[in-house]
């Protein structure tokens, strides 16, 4: 149904009308029956020229202004798609008048200035914010046609995501464990992070609700970035398990590459120290990625090896060029020691030392060490969406590729975070980021522990992993007590593995993950001692 009528206003387009969902969208052209699919004139080829994508942009404008989705609709290249959101910003956003200022022709692209009435109940406000659009020839049609995209609406919005107005939760200030505020202007990584916050303990910190215009995915119904404040209520306060020092510190190491992420943990308590990542996005990959870890998990199979009395740091376990077990498996570069014991195979990241075990132990041996004393996959409750790891029981080839956290293993950096503060203390402390007292959550517990042999083997072997093994660079004058765990996990048609890197310093560890990023002790190895380093 159409709603308003079209005003002009001193050059500046004006009316009643309103916006909407948003999902995939495909290049389709032209309605039928509408009022432009129908020309006398044989269709036109080649760019449009800056007077028809001035007046195709001027034309849509009008049409969005004027309330008429359906007119709007017909001057994009996707009629269906177009006319859903253009419908939904009056009923989802609530915008009940909007107007535009177009800008001058640069290229195919034509910027504008949006200016929107938002009215909820007893809540008005003027939001003003930049959009743009660009205008290509229909290849059926040869008509002039904006490229129909979310972003049209709103330059944050994407595929599979909707403007919604509305403000079920109280805004939160959260504040790191010594009472430091913490944003994400500051602290960019926790654009994912605060959101997630607001919706799980807005209504327990005492706030009172206020009215905003924010980024809501299709069919879903989380709050997610807020675009414009129509009312701002009043924020409650959340105390966070965060330093401030150690956020700062993961957020400057993590610009150093292109993509990673790392995830730091206080080995006594499980709290989370810091989170962050180089893509700044609603998804997070620090806590819910799922990619193998690579030989960051032979700390677990060690823990496993060593409690069945398979091996012992001092013993002599050969580290041979190739070693076979359902398939062919080798070591990086080729990499050989027949005189190896089994400390200096788990310092120099040996695969086939450990794979030359695979026939000495059941085939749920390691997935039940990783699920009863690591965690792993026991539901942790962290304040937070987390992916809590994966170790699948399997057999053969597949068995073998999981004690080197290949084949089905999926870790991120929370978790192998976790496994190297396990390792630290010999108990599972379940992350948070939040006290549980907050909700009455009930944290994840293990079964059990290590025993105190295994924990100090364990630890000697990490330790000479940092001071003589492949973590020796990046661990270089963080101290004695520490231990790490480098990682180099091959990925299908990747042409460089991904790297990893997990560690202990003292009462902090971190993992981190850089795809594509080689040798774990180069890529992420510098990344997690500057975590280890700040905190």
């Amino acid at each position: 149904m159409r709603t308003g009528v079209k005003i002009a206003v001193g050059g500046t387009i004006a009316a009643v009308v309103g916006v909407a969902g948003y999902g995939a969208y495909n290049m389709i052209e032209g309605a039928s029956g509408s009022s432009n699919a129908a020309h006398s004139e044989p269709a036109r080829t080649g760019p449009p020229s800056t007077d028809e994508i001035h007046e195709t942009a001027k034309d849509f404008l009008a049409a969005w202004a004027a309330g008429d989705p359906e007119k709007a609709a017909d001057y994009t290249d996707n009629a269906a798609q177009a006319v859903t959101a253009l419908t939904g910003y009056r009923e989802d956003a609530h915008v009940k008048k909007v107007s535009f200022k177009q800008g001058a022709v640069v290229g195919s692209k034509v910027p504008f200035t949006v200016t929107a009435e938002v009215s909820s109940g007893e809540h008005h406000a003027t939001w003003t914010y930049d959009s743009a659009l660009t205008v290509h020839r229909g290849k059926n049609s040869g008509r002039a046609l904006v490229d129909w995209k979310p972003a049209v609406i709103h330059p944050k919005l994407q595929r599979g995501q909707h403007l919604t107005t509305g403000g079920s939760h109280p805004q939160i200030t959260a504040l790191d464990r010594h009472g430091k505020e913490l944003n994400d202007k500051d602290y960019p990584s926790l654009v994912a992070v605060l959101p997630q916050l607001r919706e799980k303990f807005g209504d327990k910190t005492g706030g009172e609700a206020g009215l905003e215009v924010s980024i809501e995915p299709d069919g879903e119904h989380t709050l997610g970035p807020t675009l414009f404040t129509v009312s701002k209520g009043r924020p409650g306060k959340l105390r966070t398990t965060l330093d401030a020092a150690a956020q700062k510190a993961a957020e400057k190491a993590v610009k150093a590459q292109k993509e990673a992420s790392v995830v730091a943990v206080q080995p006594s308590t499980g709290e989370i120290l810091a989170i962050a990542n180089s893509q700044k996005t609603a998804f997070n990959p620090a806590l819910m990625g799922q990619t193998a870890p690579g030989s960051t998990m032979k700390v677990i199979t060690a823990a496993t090896l060593l409690e069945r009395g398979k091996t012992a740091p001092d013993k002599a376990l050969p580290c041979p060029k190739y070693e076979t077990y359902g398939m062919k498996f080798h070591n990086v570069e080729g990499a050989a020691n027949p005189g190896a014991t089994f400390a200096q195979d788990f310092a120099a990241s040996c695969n086939t030392a450990f794979i030359s075990l695979a026939k000495d132990i059941p085939d749920d041996a390691v997935p039940s060490v990783a699920k009863d004393v690591f965690g792993i996959g026991l539901n942790w409750k962290t304040g937070l969406a987390t992916f809590d790891g994966s170790v699948p029981s399997d057999t053969g080839a597949g068995k073998a590729a999981a004690m080197i956290g290949q084949g089905r293993v999926q870790m991120n950096p929370l978790t192998m975070a976790s496994v190297a503060a396990t390792a630290r203390t010999g108990s599972f402390h379940q992350p948070y980021i939040v006290a549980p007292s907050v909700d009455d959550r009930e944290l994840a517990k293990a079964p059990r522990s290590l025993s105190g042999p295994v924990v100090k083997d364990l630890r000697s072997m990490m330790k000479l992993t940092a001071t003589q093994g492949t973590g020796q660079g990046a661990m270089a004058g963080l101290g004695s007590d520490v231990g790490a765990k480098t990682g180099s996990a091959e990925v299908d048609n990747q042409s460089r593995p991904n790297g990893w890197f997990t560690a202990y310093r003292g009462d902090v560890a971190a993992a981190a993950v850089v795809p594509k990023g080689g040798h774990g002790g180069d890529s992420a190895g510098p990344i997690v001692a500057a975590v280890l380093r700040a905190g």
